[in-house]
């Protein structure tokens, strides 16, 4: 082991309380250290932070941490102070004092790593000014600066002109979603200098993906809470209006939960996802502008009440559960209508520019396709991140496809099965809109069908043994495969397409799936992995003993629980009980500084005592 190596291992486990780096961490901050440009693309949980908080914790000089997330830059700084790092932040929300206090450091050199926004590293001269200390510019949730990713920031382009006033520090781009044409777009605007390219595979085992068809959207979200009672989540929702409707429905189920959306106050705002992170609040529910940065690790479900805008904000969102490496599971309640909303928002303000729209459209196909198509969903997402995906003969085990809830049809079965809701839909010349093309395909006649005759038609009441259910999911499915259209205008009207013909006169191919009834499961906390050959199991009453205590400490520091520790940290005491700090210390993520800080509290807790916090 060379020098470098061991001084690295040292500090991880003095920091961090981890003996070994997960994949690509050490590569990345060797890279980092020799003066070399990278870019970081690895999995939400995966370590980024560690990757550019390494290097200030062995003090080469101070890094600079260009992070879009004001609201949490506060928690990301009692994170890092917690693993021993000098840190500080500057962003528009800091109080007078606190700016002040933070200017002093940096100019006395008693800061290792700062937090900017964008914003705020674009005014002014903070450039200049930080330039000889600096070694290192890390540009966090990188995929902020591009045109094809999923959170395009305009502030992120500038960040160029900065870098050119800062040549000798290096600079490091991470992300956890990225496809190889984000990867080249990031390199080129972030003006990387031959970067060395860090690129995890996207792959998340231990989520369980389900994508179903949206019927009953709050019953839905509700059997997916009930199957994990006073656990951690997050449900999004499309519309403050729909979050505000959920929420309401849920906290009269006995849900403990909080919504939280852009039409709240920013203090309304804060306090929900304070409560959130404080374990007030077991659920929150929101749209899209709550969970960038999210470092909650325990959170246990993630469920889509709608369709999101694509993949990478899937892929972004649905992260944010298991991050602690335990099971997790992430639903996806699909229905059309949701990428046909998407599609209208956007160009509701105005033309899209040609690069944005087809940048939309190829968005919407493609997370309609990995919500539609009965495949592999692990597979479907990795190779969307361009990674190959090696499932294993009897599946993945952990979709709702590879776990037989979702089934495909046989070929000819789904090609019979699309030809007659084409031909229905064919026949009603696209006047009607998809209920109605349903209700003629069940055989269930109203007042205007009969007025019009269509209840004579050679279509009605052809797939009259199915539900209305599986049709809609099948209208959906059609519509994802471009052989059915939906009207923008002020009526959602269903036409079939060009290919939709082309199908019915045997051109073409087309795949359908449909759900499985399943029996109702109620899903526990997955088991500790503590290392150990034993592998003996947590004690359930003293993990949540353990629990009770850190949130105590954490409201005392002001800080969110998972700060104090992990979720994990808990479930391997729970497990090993730890007598002495020397067998504490064997406990992954227990640093050095947590152990003296935390540890003979905790220790009393596990021998049995109240900790004395």
């Amino acid at each position: 082991m060379s020098a470098l190596d061991a001084e690295l291992k040292k500090a991880l486990l003095r920091g961090w309380g981890y003996r070994s780096f997960r994949p690509l961490q050490k590569e990345a901050v060797q890279a980092a250290l020799a003066g070399k440009d990278t870019l970081v693309v690895l999995p939400t949980g995966g370590g980024k932070s560690v990757c550019y908080q390494l290097p200030a914790a062995l003090g080469k000089g101070l890094v600079l941490v260009v992070s879009p997330l004001i609201a949490l830059m506060d928690d990301q700084v009692a994170a890092a102070r917690e693993a021993g790092l000098k840190a500080e932040a500057l962003h528009s929300n800091l109080e007078g004092s606190r700016r002040s206090e933070a200017y002093r450091l940096l100019a006395s050199g008693q800061v290792d790593l700062l937090y900017v926004s964008p914003e705020r590293l674009l005014v002014g001269d903070l450039a200049e000014e930080l330039a000889p200390r600096l070694v290192l510019i890390a540009v966090d949730e990188a995929h902020c600066v591009s045109h094809w990713g999923h959170e395009f920031r305009p502030e992120y382009r500038r960040l160029a002109e900065v870098f050119e006033r800062l040549p000798k520090a290096a600079r490091m781009a991470l992300t956890a979603t990225a496809t190889p044409e984000v990867r080249e777009d990031i390199c080129r605007q972030l003006a990387l200098r031959e970067p060395e390219r860090f690129i995890g595979h996207p792959d998340r085992p231990n989520l369980v993906y389900r994508a179903v068809p949206r019927h009953d959207q709050a019953a839905q979200v509700l059997d997916v809470i009930r199957r994990h009672p006073k656990q951690g989540g997050i449900v999004y929702a499309q519309t403050r209006k729909e979050v505000d409707r959920l929420a309401e429905g849920l906290r009269e189920a006995g849900v403990s939960c909080v919504p939280y959306h852009a039409g709240m106050e920013a203090s309304e705002r804060r306090e929900c996802q304070e409560k959130f992170l404080a374990e007030d609040a077991d659920v929150v529910v929101a749209t899209i502008a709550f969970g960038m940065g999210i470092d909650r690790p325990d959170v246990r479900f993630v469920v889509h009440a709608n369709t999101p805008r694509s993949v990478e904000h899937y892929q972004q969102e649905s992260g944010r559960a298991g991050r602690d490496g335990e099971s997790a599971e992430c639903v996806l309640l699909f229905a059309a209508s949701d990428l046909i909303r998407h599609r209208f928002l956007a160009k509701k303000d105005g033309e899209l520019a040609p690069e944005r729209e087809r940048a939309l459209e190829k968005q919407l196909r493609e997370i309609g396709r990995y919500a539609a198509a009965p495949v592999c969903r692990h597979g479907i997402l990795s190779e969307h991140f361009g990674a190959e995906y090696p499932a294993p003969a009897k599946g993945c085990g952990a979709c709702d496809v590879c776990l037989g809830e979702t089934r495909s049809l046989p070929d000819e079965e789904a090609l019979l099965t699309a030809k007659k809701i084409l031909s229905a839909a064919w026949r009603t010349e696209g006047r009607f809109g998809a209920g109605y093309v349903v209700k003629l395909l069940l055989g269930k006649p109203d007042e205007r069908m009969a007025s019009r005759g269509h209840d004579k038609l050679g279509v009605f009441g052809l797939l009259g043994k199915e539900s209305e259910a599986a049709l809609r999911y099948w209208v959906d499915q059609l519509i994802v495969q471009g052989f059915l259209e939906v009207d923008e205008g002020d009526y959602p009207l269903l036409r079939i397409t060009s290919e939709g013909k082309a199908l019915c006169a045997d051109k073409g191919t087309v795949r359908l799936g449909t759900a499985v009834p399943q029996a109702r499961k109620r899903k526990g906390r997955k088991p500790a992995r503590p290392t150990m050959e034993a592998e003996p199991r947590a004690d359930e009453a003293l993990f949540e003993r353990l629990r009770a205590f850190r949130r105590m400490i954490a409201l005392q520091l002001g800080v969110p629980p998972y700060v104090v520790f992990h979720d994990a940290a808990l479930l391997e005491m729970a497990a090993l009980r730890p007598r002495t700090l020397e067998e504490l210390r064997l406990v992954k993520g227990v640093g050095e500084k947590k152990l003296e800080r935390f540890g003979p509290a905790f220790l009393k807790v596990i021998a049995g005592g109240s900790g004395d916090a």
